[in-house]
């Protein structure tokens, strides 16, 4: 399977879970020349920038486990310019959405 398709699968189960979990979809894929968020989502007054990691299996640890401290300064780079770009001027948070083989659960954590 071809890793832009299981990206997108990835990414379809976290908006379903953020969906039945009253989070709002602002974006999806949201991308310029220099960064890119998965996933940007609104609880109440906070927006969520969430970088979502599918594995296979978790032989080797979860998505979450891959969370670096370079991949969280990636985020953060990627969510200030969003923030910059839309003129917002609200909370915000970094999450991440984990999802694993076939279950389809989503384990989610916010404030990174």
């Amino acid at each position: 399977m071809h890793t832009t398709v299981i990206g997108n699968r990835g990414e379809d189960l976290a908006s379903q879970w953020l969906l039945h979990n009253s989070y709002k979809i602002l974006e999806r894929n949201w991308k310029n020349r220099w960064c890119e968020i998965d996933i940007v989502a609104q609880k109440d007054a906070v927006v969520y920038f969430v970088e979502v990691k599918y594995r296979k299996n978790v032989d080797f640890g979860s998505g979450l486990d891959y969370i670096t401290p370079k991949k969280l300064q990636q985020m953060q780079f990627a969510a200030e310019f969003w923030i910059k770009h839309n003129k917002y001027d609200g909370e915000c948070q970094l999450a991440a959405a984990s999802i694993a083989g076939q279950s389809n659960e989503v384990e989610f954590i916010d404030g990174l």
